[in-house]
């Protein structure tokens, strides 16, 4: 039997490729396992009262935990308002493990180069024990310089940082020390504890990078994506990039998780959700509008948010709603939005995130926990 090498499959022509790309996801759609769909929370917070949140989030675990949802997954942010409740997701995450117990318990994302690994490793150690191995984490360079205020000199080498802290902490938690200066300059060996009993799934966060699906296929992670800057079908380019890297690089395919984060509302009654998101969303787009003028100001990304009129922002808001609501979100009820989770499994994603704490009131939030467990029942049937 021959296989086909990575450099075989770039002298094919396009239309070769194109026709080799769809017998793979064929066979692959023949393979697959049903579709997880989890619960993802990214909540802005301006009005600084995070209790109220944790206890919907803990509210929504609860029921997703009885719902027979996949995982609960959280971020890591700091410094802003959007985001504002999730600067420590594996404290928050701590909190989910006494209230639930079999959900998995995600972070999306541990932005890495933020961290020393040591502590890394010993501290989602600890949330591996407590919540009987139902750890994971998605892994991220991270994006905004104001973040790196706790770590200045990881900004320009962060992918690398990243990379190089992955490396360490899977030699921590094989059991492996690690060789570090102490005081007076003595060299320490140092063990990180406590350790998981089995290694933890670990996830590469890419928001549409090709790169950075490559990294993960050549260093064997899982990858977290969002259709934030990316089409389906871009995003299934993107797969295939992935697989192709994970075999070129000696990794299976198999078993590999793609996750894909979307904006998120359903309702028994689909035609009631279009008016209950509106408002809610464009607030909470504007609020990421505004992180993202944060970012340019202190980036040359070619845009100056002085020069972007109110106008504008108003156009760029029903352009993002009028885009999650017609191709890049789940919004309806059970039943209308499995088409949108079938076409998601064939261009290879394997779990859906769904966020839903957009600023929709809580039993809205609830409700829709409930129908995502009827659409788990459904793509397991």
């Amino acid at each position: 039997m021959t296989t086909t090498s990575e450099d075989d499959v770039r002298q094919l022509s396009p239309s070769r490729r194109q026709l080799l790309d769809h017998l793979l996801r064929k066979q692959r759609n023949r393979d697959r396992a049903p579709m997880a769909v989890s619960l993802f929370f990214f909540s802005s917070d301006p009005d600084d009262r995070p209790g109220q949140k944790y206890e919907l989030l803990l509210e929504c675990a609860e029921r997703a935990d009885r719902a027979g949802l996949h995982a609960v997954w959280v971020p890591e942010r700091h410094f802003d308002v959007f985001g504002a409740p999730y600067p420590s997701p594996a404290t928050l995450l701590a909190a989910v493990a006494a209230r639930t117990s079999r959900i998995q318990l995600r972070a999306g994302s541990v932005v890495l180069p933020l961290h020393d690994p040591l502590l890394v490793a010993e501290e989602w150690g600890v949330l591996d024990a407590i919540s009987r191995q139902r750890m994971g984490m998605s892994l991220a360079s991270g994006w905004h310089a104001d973040d790196f205020v706790l770590a200045p000199d990881a900004y320009e080498g962060r992918k690398d940082i990243l990379l190089d802290g992955l490396d360490t902490m899977r030699a921590l938690w094989r059991g492996e020390a690690v060789t570090r200066t102490g005081p007076a300059g003595r060299e320490l060996e140092v063990h990180a504890y406590p350790r998981p009993e089995t290694p933890p799934e670990i996830w590469l966060t890419s928001s549409g990078n090709p790169a950075t699906w490559e990294a993960a296929g050549r260093h064997d992670l899982h990858v977290l994506t969002a259709l934030l800057e990316q089409t389906v079908d871009e995003l299934t380019v993107k797969v295939n990039q992935y697989r192709r890297a994970l075999a070129s690089s000696g990794h299976s395919p198999d078993g590999k998780q793609i996750t894909c984060m979307l904006h998120t509302c359903l309702a028994s009654e689909a035609d009631v959700v279009a008016d209950r998101v509106r408002e809610p969303l464009i607030r909470y787009l504007s609020q990421h509008l505004r992180l993202f003028e944060k970012f340019a100001a202190s980036n040359d990304v070619g845009v100056r948010p002085e020069s972007v009129s109110e106008t504008d922002r108003a156009i760029l808001l029903e352009h993002g709603l009028r885009r999650y609501m017609t191709s890049a979100g789940l919004f309806g009820s059970a039943e209308t939005c499995r088409p949108m989770i079938d076409r998601l499994a064939d261009a290879g994603v394997t779990e859906v995130g769904c966020l839903i704490d957009f600023g929709l009131p809580a039993d809205q939030v609830l409700e829709s926990v409930t129908e995502l467990g009827r659409l788990q029942a459904a793509v397991r049937s």
